[in-house]
C-alpha cells in the first residue's frame, strides 16, 4: 500500500467538492484509512458512496463515527474471512515466489538427509516442458534486492515464449541518410550536458491541474472557428486572395470558397459526401462539394482548405482548384551560430510502448531496450507510452498483485537507475492507453515527484515540440496516422498514403487536425488550442503507429514511425537517430539536422 498523508486526502475530497468545517475531520479520515488499508481515494470513494445513501450526509466525526460502523468494520470481517480461503491460490510475484523456492529447497535439503543421494542427482527444477524457465527470469529471481525486475509484476512471472524466440535481433529494417555503424557504437555520453527544453503553449502549463471535459459546444466551435480564420487568413495572403466569398450565395462567375471539410452524413467520408463549412465571417453555410474536375486531391474531416469553382445554384459548388494548407516555418536559433563553430551531433533513441508482449506482463522487452541503451550510450533517449498498457488482457482483467500506479512507477524508476552509467538524458510521453493516467488530449505530463528533481528526467504533455541542442522534435504517441487513414479520401496517383497524411499534419498545423475525432478519443478543444497545435514545423516528427514503421521526408521534416517496442506476442522496433543543428548552405538552402535515421528491431 503505497503512503497515505493529509495532502492526498485534502486533494481527493476537493476533487469530489467535499467541504469539511475542520481539520480533524482530515486526521479522522487518514486514522480509518491506516486502520482499514485503504488508499486515500479508494477511502474517499467509500465515503462518497455511503454518503449518497444517506441523502448527501455532511462529512463530519460523528458521521465518520456511524460510516465506520456501518461500512468500514462490515469489510474489515469480509476481507479477514476472506483471506484464508484465497491464501492457497493467491498470484505470486518476485518476493513471494522466492519465499516459496526457499521453502522447497529448506523442503528438499530435509527428505535428502533421510537417503543417499543417487550419482549425478540435482535439484529439482521450477520448469516445465509447457513453461520454460527463461535466464533472466532465473537471473531476477536469485536477486531479490535488484531494482530492475518489472517481470515480477506478472502474477504467473512466465515470460512469453513467441517473445524470447524472436529472430532478426538488432537488424535495421528501415535506413535514411548516411548510416554508419560505429556511430552507433561509441556514443558521445554527453547525457546532461545536452540542451534540452520543452516548447510549452502561451497559457499556463498543462503540468498544473485543470479540469477537463466541462467545455461548452461554444467553446468548442469558437477554437473550429479561430483555426479556420487563422489558416484562412495564411492562405489569403500567400495566394493574393482578394475576398472569400459566402458559401451558399448563387454566382455565375468563378468564387473562392473557405471552409472546413465535413461529411454530409454519419458515415465515413467518400468523393460523393464531401461538404464545406464556411466560418461565421462567410455565412457559416455549409454547401455540397463536387470533385469530379479536381484532377488530384486528398481530403479528411476537419481540414481547412481554400476552394475555388462555380455555384451556380447556390446549392452545390463545382470545385475546380484546391489549397490544403502551408507548414509553418522551420526553428532558428535567436543566436546565429559562428561559420567556424561545428556542433557535435546528438544521437537519440526513441521507443514506444507497450513495453511487455501481450501474452505476458514480464517487462523483458524493456530490460532488452535499457540493454541496447548501456550498449549504444545515446545522448537522449524518447520514451512514449503506453507503459502500462490498458489494452493488455492482464491489466483488462486485472490480474495483477500490484495497482497500476506503482507497476508504473517501479518501470519507470527501473529505467532511470539502468541508465545511470549512461547519464543520458530521459524524455517520457504519456499515451491515452496508459491505464493509470488520464485519458484527455491534450495529455498533461506524468506526475513522479520523487524523479522531479533528476536533471536527467523530463516528463513532457502528450503532444509535445521538444529542442534538442537547437533541433526541433515534434512528439505524441496518439495513433493519428491510423485514425487519419481511416477517414482520408484522395485522388492522387503516384502518391502514398503515409506521406499525404504526413504532410496533411504540417499543413494543417496541428498534431490531430481530425475533426470530429475517433470515439475513444476524448479531446478537450480549449486545452487543444494551446497545445495541440504545433508553434513550429518540427526538423523531425515522431509518430508512432501500429501501422507499419517508416522513414519518410515530407517537405523538409524528417518523418519517423519507430513503431512499437512489442507487436502482440512478438518483439517490435525502435529507433535512433543522429542530429546536429544546421546552418544554411551557401546557395541559401536549408539542409536538414537529421544526419541519419534507422528503425531497428528490438
Amino acid at each position: 500500500m503505497s503512503e497515505i498523508n493529509i495532502e492526498t486526502l485534502k486533494s481527493e475530497l476537493e476533487m469530489f467538492d467535499i467541504d469539511y468545517d475542520d481539520e480533524a475531520i482530515l486526521y479522522k479520515l487518514l486514522e480509518q484509512s491506516i486502520c482499514n488499508r485503504l488508499e486515500g481515494d479508494q477511502m474517499v470513494l467509500e465515503w462518497v458512496a455511503f454518503s449518497a445513501t444517506k441523502g448527501g450526509m455532511k462529512l463530519s466525526i460523528d458521521n465518520l463515527e456511524q460510516f465506520e460502523h456501518e461500512v468500514l468494520s462490515k469489510k474489515n470481517k469480509l476481507r479477514q474471512s476472506s483471506k484464508k480461503e484465497e491464501s492457497h491460490n493467491i498470484p505470486r510475484d518476485i518476493h513471494t515466489l522466492q519465499d516459496l523456492i526457499k521453502s522447497e529447497e529448506a523442503e528438499d535439503n530435509l527428505l535428502d538427509s533421510y537417503s543417499t543421494p543417487a550419482k549425478g542427482s540435482q535439484k529439482r527444477s521450477l520448469s516445465t516442458p509447457e513453461h520454460p524457465q527463461s535466464k533472466r527470469s532465473a537471473a531476477l529471481l536469485a536477486s531479490p534486492g535488484l531494482l530492475l525486475s518489472p517481470a515480477s509484476f506478472s502474477p504467473s512471472g512466465t515470460p512469453s515464449q513467441k517473445y524470447s524466440q524472436r529472430g532478426a535481433k538488432g537488424e535495421v529494417v528501415v535506413k535514411f541518410g548516411s548510416s554508419e555503424g560505429s556511430q552507433w557504437a561509441e556514443g558521445n555520453g554527453r547525457g546532461v550536458g545536452v540542451s534540452l527544453e520543452l516548447l510549452e503553449g502561451p497559457e499556463e502549463s498543462l503540468r498544473s491541474s485543470y479540469k477537463f471535459m466541462f467545455q461548452r459546444l461554444r467553446d468548442v466551435r469558437n477554437v473550429l472557428t479561430d483555426k479556420i480564420e487563422e489558416l484562412g487568413e495564411t492562405l489569403r495572403t500567400h495566394f493574393n486572395i482578394e475576398e472569400f466569398s459566402p458559401a451558399a450565395l448563387p454566382a455565375q462567375d468563378s468564387i473562392t470558397i473557405l471552409g472546413q471539410v465535413c461529411c454530409d452524413s454519419k458515415g465515413k467520408l467518400n468523393a460523393q459526401s464531401v461538404v464545406l463549412e464556411a466560418g461565421p465571417e462567410h455565412g457559416a453555410q455549409l454547401v455540397p462539394v463536387d470533385l469530379s474536375e479536381l484532377k488530384e486531391y486528398s481530403l479528411f474531416p476537419g481540414q481547412v482548405v481554400v476552394m475555388e469553382g462555380l455555384n451556380t445554384t447556390g446549392r452545390r459548388l463545382v470545385a475546380s482548384k484546391l489549397h490544403e494548407g502551408l507548414p509553418l516555418p522551420f526553428y532558428t536559433p535567436e543566436v546565429k551560430q559562428e561559420m567556424d563553430e561545428v556542433p557535435e551531433p546528438v544521437s537519440v533513441l526513441v521507443a514506444c510502448g507497450p513495453y511487455t508482449p501481450s501474452d505476458s506482463l514480464t517487462f523483458d522487452p524493456l530490460l532488452d531496450l535499457i540493454s541496447v541503451i548501456v550498449r549504444d550510450q545515446p545522448d537522449v533517449c524518447v520514451l512514449l507510452g503506453p507503459f502500462v498498457d490498458a489494452k493488455h488482457e492482464q491489466i483488462e482483467k486485472a490480474q495483477v498483485t500490484e495497482t497500476f500506479e506503482a507497476i508504473f512507477t517501479r518501470c519507470v524508476e527501473s529505467i532511470v537507475e539502468g541508465t545511470k552509467s549512461v547519464g543520458c538524458r530521459l524524455v517520457f510521453v504519456p499515451s491515452q492507453r496508459d491505464v493509470h493516467h488520464h485519458p484527455i488530449y491534450p495529455q498533461p505530463p506524468f506526475s513522479l515527484p520523487d524523479l522531479s528533481k533528476d536533471q536527467r528526467v523530463t516528463m513532457g504533455p502528450d503532444p509535445c515540440t521538444l529542442l534538442v541542442e537547437g533541433v526541433a522534435l515534434g512528439l505524441t504517441s496518439t495513433d493519428i496516422l491510423f485514425h487519419m487513414g481511416a477517414e482520408e479520401i484522395s485522388c492522387a496517383p503516384g502518391s502514398d498514403r503515409f506521406s499525404r497524411i504526413l504532410k496533411h499534419l504540417l499543413t494543417q498545423r496541428s498534431y490531430y487536425p481530425l475533426y470530429p475525432p475517433v470515439e475513444d478519443m476524448n479531446m478537450d478543444y480549449e486545452k487543444f488550442q494551446s497545445y495541440g497545435q504545433m508553434p513550429l514545423t518540427p526538423d523531425v516528427l515522431v509518430v508512432p503507429s501500429e501501422l507499419r514503421y517508416f522513414i519518410k521526408e515530407v517537405i523538409g521534416c524528417v518523418c519517423v514511425n519507430p513503431g512499437r517496442l512489442t507487436k502482440g506476442q512478438v518483439g517490435g522496433t525502435y529507433g535512433r537517430l543522429l542530429i546536429q543543428r544546421s546552418s544554411q548552405s551557401e546557395d541559401g538552402q536549408r539542409s536538414s539536422p537529421c544526419l541519419t535515421c534507422q528503425v531497428v528491431k528490438i
